[in-house]
């Protein structure tokens, strides 16, 4: 990792393709705090999982379209109703033509809700479980919605995240051919040495900026490749 650049110089280059701090400043996200997080009910948790995991491979706007109706079949995602859905049941709504229809990825609902429900068991609830992990070992938190819930690998699990406030960056086409170039890390960007450098990075850049690595890994994708700022980073 010594060729990475400072936080400072990513910053710098990132202002001068913006045009200027002010303009750059008004494209960055905020994450929310720890208190903020841990009160959200998991059932909203649990819906904005399931919205990832929809998204994932299809057009975002035709799944905040349909979003309303993924709402009414799944009883606003109730963990416990959602619990007591039979394979036959999880079959019938997935020919419901309120949502985008995806048997597999209407499994992964009951799936993900028994993730939530085990760890509201152990921890009090699924939000106060991410909102105390810390952001230092976010890769960890990435592993664990991997390892134990339903197609939450790749960007769908940060994504997810992200979209409920917790910090993390995100390993978007950008920020990781940045990565790639400044040799942060050598080898598959999946691995799990691969990842434990990168995070090893934006723990230093965090240190350097004191700023959220939402915000680290932003600028890092505006001050290199394409910059669709349109689009989440």
């Amino acid at each position: 990792m010594d060729t990475a650049e400072s936080f400072a110089r990513i910053y710098q280059r990132a202002c001068e393709r913006k045009g200027g701090a002010a303009a750059l400043e008004a494209l960055l996200g905020q994450s929310a705090n720890a208190d903020d997080i841990a009160a959200i009910p998991d059932n909203l948790l649990l819906g904005e999982l399931t919205k990832k995991v929809f998204q994932s491979g299809f057009v975002w706007r035709v799944v905040r379209q349909k979003w309303p109706g993924f709402c009414e079949v799944f009883f606003d995602f109730a963990i416990e109703k959602i619990l007591l859905m039979s394979d036959e049941m999880l079959e019938a709504k997935a020919r419901d033509e309120r949502i985008i229809r995806n048997a597999s990825k209407v499994f992964t609902i009951r799936h993900n809700a028994m993730m939530i429900d085990d760890i509201a068991m152990k921890h009090g609830s699924f939000a106060k479980f991410i909102a105390n992990w810390p952001s230092s070992d976010i890769i960890g938190l990435w592993a664990y919605l991997k390892k134990h819930g339903a197609r939450l690998g790749g960007n769908t699990g940060p994504y997810a995240l992200r979209a409920i406030g917790k910090d993390t960056f995100i390993l978007s086409e950008d920020v990781e051919a940045y990565l790639r170039a400044t040799r942060v890390f050598d080898g598959g960007i999946t691995s799990k040495r691969s990842l434990a450098q990168i995070q090893q990075q934006f723990n230093v850049w965090q240190q350097e900026s004191g700023r959220s690595l939402q915000q680290i890994s932003q600028i890092i994708a505006l001050s290199v490749g394409e910059n669709f700022v349109g689009m989440a980073r």
